[in-house]
């Protein structure tokens, strides 16, 4: 009963028997660790099926890409990343700096020059702006 409520995690036993018994890994019942090749790899397995990760083998290459048709959720994960693309550009020209590179990443969206992204204000501001233009 305790663990169905989330007050205590099942024992490793009992859920890796879980796990054999559906015929997935252990690892699918977690959030990956990206920390490690096999959580990454369940990390890739979660995207494709939420946000339509693809990926493919082209001339020898591995390709990476999202599969807009894939749902709402992989057109909104696509929007994203096709914005991101430019900036990602912009540094492998050399046209940046890895640390301006940086800085827009670990700030997204404050940085996104699309403006797709960046946050709405509040009700409160919108309404404040509103009412002072008339």
């Amino acid at each position: 009963m305790r663990c169905e409520t989330g007050l205590r995690p099942p024992k490793e036993d009992l859920t890796n028997a879980l796990a054999h018994s559906l015929e997935v890994s252990p690892l699918a019942r977690d959030i990956p660790d990206i920390d490690n090749y096999l959580g990454l790899m369940h990390t890739f397995f979660s995207l494709e099926d939420r946000y339509g990760l693809t990926i493919e083998t082209r001339d020898g290459e591995v390709i990476f890409y999202i599969d807009s048709r894939k749902g709402r959720d992989a057109a909104r994960v696509f929007e994203m990343v096709y914005a991101r693309a430019p900036i990602a550009e912009k540094y492998r020209a050399g046209e940046i700096s890895r640390g301006e590179y940086d800085k827009w990443r670990y700030n997204y969206p404050q940085y996104d020059t699309s403006q797709q992204w960046v946050k709405i204000p509040s009700l409160e501001l919108s309404d404040t702006i509103i009412n002072n233009k008339g």
